[in-house]
């Protein structure tokens, strides 16, 4: 070979040499931007997915903005993507996706208490830490490693149903607008609302009805739009959702049957459920819902992405009085089956509403 085709050979070299990719870090030696360095089945960053129950749900909209905040703190990396409808398994296909995507920890605001459990044990069996946030596999709960729950649902319950009932006197029929009829969270409070009617303080409260709008606007509604004729006498309305409250803010406004309303009847419908304060401060402030109840939910998006890394890490396991470090928020304990407490519930009125931003 010539000295110059030695030299040319040699230069080529140096040419494609730079032009290489560097090849990704293992995940023993990988350290995330911002965090420690987190395990991962994939290596380098801790892959965090969060599956809402549906697209257009503004409810989900702090949770993912916690789940936001906490991977920024533990060096994760965030994805989320949810169905278009809030039906019992159209979660599926986009578990399916995410096991193929090689994440390392499914969080999921379950659409079906049972619908998703051979998926759910397809993931763990890939090695996915499955976290369910807001929603959880009621019954279910082996096919999941933890739950992140807003307030118990025994809270809940009572607490929907005594915010009702001293805005009715204690006293007339009503109706409960709920999500879907798959819906584990939406059932749970609403058995634990009936529960809490047996008391004798609540006597004379009757629950007329239970409609479900299938969390879109426009079903809730028409749901609503039901309700009101369905049951001229009707006292309240319960929405323990954020898509069923807004919309049934709006019908009653419209109506012009909240009290003080031009077409109301008596003193009234009287409504109230679980929404964000930025959903309803509108309708707050106008008088057409006196109060209402919800939780920080961009807490519970935070909380789980710090327990999804350390579970997923072997650092901690779900078992009932176990400690878990979650970043500015403190500690979290584990209850039995895994269940994890983002905060407590908290009620708005004019009074506060206005203190908050979610």
């Amino acid at each position: 070979m010539s000295k110059l085709s030695t030299l040319l050979l040699l230069a080529l070299s140096v040419v494609l040499a730079g032009c290489t990719k560097e090849e990704p870090a293992t995940k023993e030696s990988s350290s995330a931007s911002g965090g420690s360095a987190s395990p991962s089945t994939g290596g380098g960053k801790l892959k965090i997915v969060f599956i809402p129950k549906n697209t257009g749900n503004v409810y989900f909209n702090p949770i993912i903005d916690g789940f936001k905040e906490a991977s920024g703190e533990i060096g994760a990396e965030f994805t989320t993507i949810a169905p278009a409808t809030a039906d019992a398994t159209s979660q599926i296909p986009i578990i399916k996706d995410q096991i193929q995507r090689g994440v390392d920890v499914i969080a999921i605001a379950a659409n079906s208490a049972d619908a998703l459990n051979n998926v759910l044990d397809e993931a763990r069996g890939k090695g996915i830490t499955v976290i369910t946030v807001d929603s959880d596999l009621v019954g279910n709960e082996t096919h999941r490693d933890a739950y992140i729950r807003s307030p118990n649902a025994t809270e809940v319950g009572q607490g929907q149903v005594e915010l009702l009932g001293s805005m009715t006197g204690y006293e007339g029929p009503f109706a409960i607008l709920s999500a879907t009829t798959d819906a584990p969270n939406q059932n749970t409070w609403i058995a634990c609302m009936k529960d809490t009617l047996k008391q004798p303080k609540y006597a004379k409260m009757k629950l007329v009805d239970t409609v479900y709008g299938d969390d879109q606007a426009e079903k809730s509604t028409t749901v609503c739009e039901g309700l009101l004729s369905t049951h001229p006498d009707l006292r309240g309305i319960i929405s323990p959702t954020s898509v069923g409250l807004a919309a049934a803010a709006q019908t009653i406004k419209l109506a012009g049957v909240y009290p003080g309303g031009p077409h109301a009847t008596g003193k009234g419908i009287q409504l109230t459920g679980l929404s964000t304060p930025n959903q309803l401060k509108s309708f707050v402030k106008s008088g057409v819902v006196t109060s209402f109840q919800l939780w920080n939910t961009h807490d519970s998006g935070y909380v789980a992405a710090y327990i999804g890394q350390a579970l997923h890490g072997g650092k901690v396991k779900p078992a009932e009085g176990t400690t878990v470090d979650v970043g500015k928020l403190g500690k979290r304990t584990f209850e039995k089956l895994g269940i994890a407490s983002a905060g407590p519930l908290v009620t708005f009125d004019k009074s506060n509403i206005d203190k908050y931003d979610f």
